[in-house]
Order: C-alpha cells, then structure tokens, then sequence
C-alpha cells in the first residue's frame, strides 16, 4: 500500500471520531414519559413477556435484527495472528457492511481467550443478546471445530463467513462460468489449492451442487492431498483421493477448474496452458491472485477468469453473500443457516447475474455496458436488487428445511 494510502486509512478510521459504528436509540427519549417507556417502570412488561416466551424477544428487543460478529484474531485478513484487539477495526469493518448492504446492527465482539474451549464458552454465554453470530478471521483448524460445536449448543444461525461466505460467491461464479463454457458441474475435473476455511467449505459446498467428488482434487502447500499423506488433519482427510498426482502442475493438467484460495504467484503460465479445453481459472488469493488475468489470458484465449480483486473483472467478493443470508435467516427467525440455504443464495446470486443490468450500477462503476458473459458471471456489490433476491430464497430454504421458527416474510415477493 502507497505512504498516502496508508495515511488515508489512518485518517478514515481515527476522525472525527475513532471508529467506524456507533449505537443510535431509534425511540424517543425526550421526555419523563419516554424515559418511562424506555426504562422503569415501563420496561418491566416486556420482561414479563419475554420471561414467559423467548420468542418474545424478537418482537420486544433488537434481537431479530442483531448479529454478533466475533474474533479472536488468530488469521486477520492476510496478516495472520495479530490477536484480538487487533482484529477490532476488521470487526467494525464487517458491521459497517451488514449495516450498508442489509440494514442489520452489529455488535463486534474481540474475545481474548486462552485456548478453543474457553472461546466457545464465551461466545455461547452472550448468545442470547442475538440473532445470529458470524465469526470472522478465525485461523484453521480450529475454526471448524468452533463452528459446529457453536452449530451444536446453540439455537440461532453461527456462520464463519471466512468459510461458507466464499464458498457461496465461488459457486455462484463457478455454475455461470462452467454454463458459459458448456459444460456441467457433475462432469468436470476440479482442482482445489488451498485446504483452509474456504478452501474446504468450497469442497463441501460444491458436491452439495453436485460435484462429484472423485473428479475433484484438494491440494495444500505439500501438493495433493491424498490417503497416504500422515500429516493431514482430520478435515483435510475427508477430501484425499486416491491418485498418482502429487504437485499443483500434475492436478491443473487436463482440469476443469482451477479454484485458488492460497498464495499469490503460485500457478505459472504453463499450468494453465495444460489445462482442458474452456478452462475455468478462479485464482482468489489477495492481494496477488494465483496468477495474473494478463499472465493466464496470454497462454489461453478460452479461459473465463475471477479474482478477489476489484481492478479485474468477476469479483468474488463475500459482501455479495453474508449480509443478504443473514438477513434471510433473521427474518425467519432461524435457527441456523443449513445447507439449503447456502444452496438456495448460491442459486439466486447465480440467476441474478443472467438479469439485465440496472443503469444506477453501470453508472456506480462507471461502465457503458454488462451483461452476464466471460467477464460478467457474478452481480456487482453495489446492485441494489441483491438485497431483493438473496434474502427471500434464503429464508424460502429455511422455512422449506425446517430450521424457520417464523413464516416465510408478508413483505417478501412470493416464492
């Protein structure tokens, strides 16, 4: 980042005033009355409610418009473990985005615990105060086991954005690339690098699409991970397969799909060369993808591209996903974020892609034309009909997988 670069940051994020959020009351409170309502003794009666019914809550608090977004700094952005205090201005940065893009309030919550479990108690103990909880930069493994055992204790949505948010934009990206070049998911041989949080939830995600997944290899910094390897974790294990190819350039030969969530500069020109007909190239890693568009475009004319960049085209950026399957989810008062429902924004992120373009986007990003093709295959961030599209199908999954405690919303269009 330029000197001026940095100082602008610096500036953006110390005035007026330090931060980016801030809590706001949105009822009155300018009279003895209001203060009345608003605490003693007018308070007591929604107590009462909420005392006989939880569910209570979601009518009489903030609660159905509230997520958590919790940390404990161990794998902030690109920076690694900077500890908790450091991942605060990430955190708020998340709640500035919830807020902007789906109207949700966010508490960002920095938790300094000594090991997993004290962690996990921590964030099961303040869960009442929410409708769901995102964790965010959260190093693997423990990750995962942080997630499903917060899956399991508690009663409302816990999604680890770092995982299933960029699995949902990958997938979406990846259905519209592989129908722009022909061919079909089940059909196609998929190379994987990168066996972290999103690295595995893509895998995950995929076969749930229909990806089989003896045609899919994942691979790590020591190459393919296959049943021999001894050092694999117990996450990494449940994708080995059963094969000869032990290097990143022996799984790109003859594939489909590359999808990179590693390291920059680890893909060369001639790995992509090697590649199948149509070719799929999705190199993820900021802020230096796999391999350059320029550098992969140059050896194959038939290639459909995506980066986590802005400066190139087909985006895979997560505020396309977490904001809008949040407020599904808290809508219906679900009770977590099932794979349904991860399915279900996968697909309407996909079809909206297929729509025309609104002109308040073309001109948002200064553009003359777009149009769903090579270098359309995901929605803008700024496409104000996200907002309409994700959420309905997200709750349509809830309620329809049984993890809704409320109807599928009045004020939605219909399913």
């Amino acid at each position: 980042m330029k000197n001026e670069m940095k100082q602008a940051a610096l500036d953006y994020h110390s005035q007026p005033a330090p931060g980016k959020i801030a809590v706001v009351p949105t009822k009155p409170c300018e009279t003895q009355y209001d203060l009345s309502l608003a605490y003693s003794p007018g308070v007591a009666e929604p107590v009462r409610e909420i005392a006989k019914d939880p569910e209570a809550a979601y009518r009489y608090t903030n609660k159905g418009n509230l997520v958590a977004v919790i940390s404990n700094g161990t794998a902030i952005l690109g920076l690694g473990n900077r500890g908790s205090l450091a991942s605060k201005p990430v955190l708020e940065g998340k709640a500035v985005l919830f807020k902007r893009f789906a109207n949700i309030d966010v508490f960002d919550i920095e938790i300094d615990a000594p090991d997993r479990d004290s962690f996990i108690d921590t964030v099961a103990n303040i869960a009442p105060t929410f409708g769901g909880i995102n964790l965010e930069d959260i190093a693997a493994p423990e990750c995962f086991a942080i997630e499903e055992m917060l899956r399991a204790r508690l009663d409302i949505p816990v999604f680890h954005d770092d995982q299933h948010g960029t699995a949902v934009i990958i997938c979406a990206g990846l259905l519209n690339a592989l129908e722009l070049q022909g061919k079909k998911l089940p059909e196609v041989r998929i190379a994987l690098l990168g066996a972290g949080a999103a690295g595995l939830a893509t895998m995950q995600l995929l076969i749930a699409l229909g990806a089989k997944r003896e045609r899919m290899l994942l691979l790590d910094s020591q190459g393919v991970i296959h049943p021999g390897r001894p050092d694999l974790n117990i996450y990494k294990r449940r994708y080995a397969q059963v094969t000869d190819k032990r290097t990143l350039a022996d799984a790109m030969q003859g594939a489909d799909v590359f999808i990179g969530v590693s390291a920059g500069n680890v893909v060369s020109p001639e790995m992509v060369a090697s590649m199948a007909p149509k070719p799929v190239v999705f190199a993820l890693a900021n802020p230096d993808p796999e391999i350059r568009p320029e550098l992969a475009n140059a050896v194959r004319r038939d290639l459909i591209m995506a980066t986590g960049r802005s400066d190139y085209p087909n985006q895979v950026n997560n505020v396309l996903g977490f904001p809008y399957i949040f407020r599904g989810a808290l809508d219906v008062h679900a009770s977590s974020v099932s794979r349904a429902m991860l399915v279900g924004a996968v697909r309407a992120l996909a079809k909206l892609a297929h729509e025309p373009v609104p002109a308040e986007v073309l001109r948002a990003y200064g553009l003359d034309r777009l149009e769903f093709g090579p270098e359309y295959i995901i929605p803008k961030p700024l496409d104000p009909r996200l907002i309409k599209t994700i959420p309905p199908a997200v709750a349509r999954a809830a309620v329809d997988s049984g993890v809704a405690r409320a109807g599928y919303p009045a004020h939605y269009p219909p399913p």
